[in-house]
């Protein structure tokens, strides 16, 4: 393995908001991704980690996955979800869901939802549900299609609205600055911290 040719790393997510924030990431990084596995949910995905971490004996690994409530730290979650980590596995959880992350470029999402910068969460990883957060932020927004796209119908029963994942994919995928946001965000820093490391283990 070259320097000029990277190791290629598989990984595991939730949903396809996660997905389109990881390649966002790696192509930030500069590493080559192989192939997502969506999991569709995140209790999927804590039934299939021993699958994966098995995978990484041969193959670098990263599975994302959101803290959610599940634990006051991140590594207490990955202590309880699995407690024996392979080094070509790269466990990494976004405090407390991935949309905090987004927080953590604060001028681009402003610029994004047509809101206050200072509207932004200044501590993402604060934020007790950052999915709600969003959604909030969104209300007022001053882009009509933003809240029609992003905040649940009245009576819809749902948390989020229509185009919510959609409106995010675009958004990771077209403005999102992960460089500026792993300054903000304690977590996605140890996500590049931990690619890193993958790179020189496997190279």
């Amino acid at each position: 393995m070259t320097a000029t040719s990277p190791p290629s790393v598989s990984a595991a997510v939730e949903g396809i908001v996660d997905e389109a924030i990881l390649r966002r990431i790696f192509l930030t990084a500069n590493l080559a991704l192989h192939r997502v596995y969506i999991a569709d949910g995140k209790s999927n995905l804590l039934q299939r980690l021993p699958g994966y971490n098995h995978a990484a004996r041969w193959q670098p690994w990263i599975v994302l996955i959101d803290l959610d409530q599940d634990a006051e730290c991140a590594p207490a979650a990955s202590q309880t979800w699995l407690p024996e980590i392979v080094p070509n596995l790269c466990l990494r959880s976004a405090v407390r869901a991935v949309e905090a992350w987004l927080f953590a470029d604060p001028a681009s999402l402003a610029q994004f939802l047509r809101v206050p910068i200072a509207q932004i969460p200044p501590q993402p990883e604060s934020v007790g549900d950052p999915k709600l957060a969003m959604v909030n932020l969104a209300r007022r927004s001053r882009r009509p299609a933003i809240v029609e796209d992003m905040t649940p119908r009245p009576h819809s029963g749902r948390s989020v609205g229509p185009a919510y994942a959609s409106r995010l994919i675009e958004y990771a995928n077209q403005f999102w600055q992960p460089q500026i946001a792993k300054d903000n965000s304690d977590s996605l820093h140890r996500v590049y911290r931990c690619l890193g490391k993958l790179v020189q283990t496997s190279g």
